[in-house]
């Protein structure tokens, strides 16, 4: 019977192993991970923006695809409620002594210059008086305030809580789950195809060889040092790289559950040279703020173990202050502003800039290995969504499982593949 493993049990895996289980035993799906805790990285601790027109031109019928999974599957499984799903609106924000935004980047050109996200945005529309700006924000005269998002082509979720779904979901209906634990190597039938992964229980301290015919890498920045490991005759290197990012969650008493009933807003802006926060209210409450990155942080051996950066954080609280305090000649002092969770990701970046959604050609695995041809078989490559894994996450589970399963794809993801 065909089998599959899949390595890295975050949004990607867990996306990919959900649809695979629509279609296959969920008993024959494995997941693997061997973080102590699971959603330690990017799939708890990004920031949950759901954009649907935002992306390179490789990218847009899966970021479209995704966004309608997003708003379908929340419509089917009560989103609101259980993983925070809503539309949002997306403005990008210039304080008084800003430039604002003046170009357009598509890509993740803006990401490598360390400018805003909102360069990708399709729509920009001058909104002076601030009528789509949220009532948290705190504004100030002359600052300027564009709306970059049309009604129903942005949303906002809770990375965390839509992780956790997603997984219940998965063993729920039987697909299996080895955590914490990790793939050691590889082992071929007697035709020298793939049969098997042998797996390590970090806690019974046991191994046990997993059936494999199909085998599906999706662990994020560790998806190179994975790979490398479990094909080490292999020179195929997968082009993905670690752009770490801090972030907070605040609680802010000028977001309240009366708004919440109105949507949600993403704020885009800039505060110095390469310094570009981003915020997000969630609802139930926190508002969501990053934009401190760095690709030169170490990557830890498992996700979690990493100290966060006492600067990077004071950073951000001044960012704080400075956009969720009172209105300027308000009373307080800021003190309002709490902080209920302080986070450090590593979200996987491709050279390329777009993700991977792409099989292994057989050469590529290193001597002595192949695996069974179509559907029945091979390795596969799903990865490298940086900032967008979020957004992405359940179109990719769509695709890469139709790819896996050798059926239709829903979207055309042939600039996605591994050239």
């Amino acid at each position: 019977m065909t089998s599959t493993v899949i390595l890295g049990a975050g949004i990607i895996g867990v996306s990919t192993a959900y649809y695979l289980s629509d279609h296959q035993p969920p008993s024959s799906i494995h997941l693997v991970d061997p973080s102590p805790e699971l959603f330690a990285s990017a799939s708890g601790f990004a920031g949950g923006f759901v954009a649907k027109d935002w992306y390179a031109p490789d990218v847009s019928e899966l970021g479209a695809l995704s966004f309608e999974e997003h708003r379908r599957l929340a419509e089917a499984k009560g989103g609101r409620e259980k993983w925070g799903y809503s539309p949002s609106t997306s403005i990008s924000y210039a304080p008084p002594s800003g430039d604002g935004r003046t170009s357009r980047r598509r890509g993740d050109e803006w990401l490598r210059q360390g400018s805003s996200r909102a360069e990708t945005a399709t729509v920009s529309v001058d909104d002076t008086e601030g009528r789509a700006a949220p009532a948290w924000l705190r504004r100030a005269a002359g600052d300027r305030v564009e709306r970059i998002s049309e009604d129903g082509t942005t949303a906002q979720v809770d990375p965390l809580r839509l992780s956790r779904f997603l997984l219940q979901e998965c063993l729920d209906r039987g697909v299996q789950l080895h955590h914490p634990a990790t793939a050691l190597r590889v082992h071929t039938d007697a035709r020298g195809e793939l049969a098997s992964v042998r797996i390590a229980d970090s806690g019974s301290s046991t191994e046990t060889d997993v059936p494999c015919t199909r085998l599906i890498v999706a662990a994020g920045v560790w998806t190179p040092r994975v790979f490398a490991s479990l094909f080490p005759s292999s020179t195929l290197r997968i082009p993905i790289t670690s752009l770490a990012g801090h972030s907070l969650v605040v609680e802010s008493p000028r977001w309240t559950r009366e708004l919440e009933a109105a949507g949600c807003h993403a704020v885009f802006t800039s505060r110095a040279e390469g310094y570009a926060p981003e915020l997000f209210s969630w609802i139930g409450g926190g508002i969501y703020i990053a934009g401190v990155n760095s690709s030169t942080t170490p990557v830890p051996e498992v996700a979690g173990s990493s100290k966060h950066d006492p600067e990077a954080l004071a950073r951000l609280r001044q960012t704080a202050k400075e956009l969720l305090g009172p209105a300027a000649g308000g009373e307080g002092d800021n003190d309002d502003i709490k902080v209920i969770r302080e986070g450090l990701c590593f979200r996987p970046v491709s050279s390329s800039g777009k993700p991977i959604i792409s099989r292994v050609e057989d050469k590529d695995l290193g001597a002595g290995i192949k695996t069974r041809p179509g559907a029945d078989g091979g390795v596969f490559v799903v990865g490298g969504h940086g900032p967008w894994g979020i957004s992405l996450s359940l179109g990719t589970g769509v695709v890469a499982a139709e790819l896996v399963q050798g059926r239709t794809l829903s979207a055309d993801v042939s600039g996605l593949a591994l050239h």
